[in-house]
């Protein structure tokens, strides 16, 4: 038990939490930041289509398709409990086909908080659409099978909804990011956490703070930002033979982005590694990253043992395992 804080110890500590008791004590319930510092970090995993077999030409080489999604949470869960749930969560965003076994492989206590990739921009609703979205994932479905958590605005989503509009003659970027804005929306009318990606290609790097600008401005209008996290991918710096952002430049992004949205956490998007997981930990203002590939030579693909390691090395446990 905690009996209610000092003024004192308030101003030493930071924010803090407390639930009234019956007989007039407080219990301390969250202390969610140092003085000036954020103490929660995010792991997020983005499986993307890598449950793909390599017969057909995809990088699966971890397990028959059935079984993808239960042998990545079952065989990452119990190391992932060792961790202070203050410190840290774990976030993985699978293909819709595999939402369900994901969920099902989860134990008692586990850390995992199981995501899909992106909603549709409109849900069902009671006296409304009642379940007309062939092809589509609305946020009530997304939530009815489990997920907690969604990822938006990913590069290739992006890629895909301006090609789209292309097509149609619209080359407006700010309509991809009013499209993102209603996705977002659906997702946390559902109770959903987001994870906001923006990032800027390499046509745009001298013009990146209009970009980014508007990809934040636009995307969380009228949002409740307390339930997003953005994940910034230097989209000009991702791909085989290009050179990677270096800390000084994710640095300038990540300071730009807690200015313009008055401090809300930011995730390296841009691969965490093992490569670069020790220098991303290093930048105070990076919050955390987005794993997806952990292998990128011979037998390239994701593996679980390679992905906690990625996380002991960020977390700054790699000589714990």
């Amino acid at each position: 038990m905690c009996w209610k804080l000092s003024p004192f110890v308030v101003s030493f500590y930071g924010e803090y939490e407390q639930t009234a008791k019956a007989d007039g004590r407080y219990l301390l319930v969250n202390i969610v930041k140092e003085k000036g510092k954020n103490l929660m970090k995010h792991i997020y995993l983005n499986l993307k289509r890598f449950d793909v077999p390599v017969e057909f030409g995809g990088v699966n080489r971890l397990a028959p398709v059935a079984d993808w999604a239960s042998c990545i949470v079952k065989n990452t869960q119990e190391e992932l409990k060792t961790y202070d749930p203050t410190e840290v969560e774990f976030g993985m965003y699978f293909p819709e086909v595999h939402l369900l076994n994901a969920v099902a492989a989860k134990t008692e206590g586990s850390p995992v908080q199981i995501g899909c990739q992106s909603v549709f921009r409109a849900d069902t609703a009671v006296g409304g659409n009642f379940g007309a979205f062939t092809t589509n994932r609305p946020a009530s479905a997304m939530v009815a099978a489990g997920c907690e958590t969604t990822i938006i605005g990913h590069c290739e989503e992006r890629n895909d909804k301006a090609g789209i509009l292309a097509e149609a003659g619209v080359t407006d970027t700010d309509a991809v990011n009013r499209l993102l804005n209603q996705e977002i929306k659906c997702a946390i009318e559902r109770g959903m956490k987001v994870l906001y990606c923006i990032g800027e290609k390499s046509e745009e790097q001298e013009q990146w703070q209009e970009v980014l600008g508007k990809q934040l401005e636009i995307g969380l209008k009228d949002v409740d930002t307390s339930k997003v996290v953005i994940a910034y991918e230097p989209i000009w710096s991702i791909g085989p033979g290009k050179t990677p952002a270096g800390k000084e430049y994710i640095t300038k992004i990540a300071k730009f982005v807690k200015e313009k949205t008055n401090g809300m956490d930011i995730v390296y998007g841009g691969g965490l590694k093992q490569d670069n997981a020790e220098m991303l930990a290093s930048i105070d203002e990076i919050d955390g990253g987005l794993i997806a590939l952990t292998r990128f030579q011979g037998e390239i693909g994701y593996y679980p043992e390679e992905y906690l390691e990625i996380i002991r090395l960020y977390m700054g446990r790699e000589n714990n395992k």
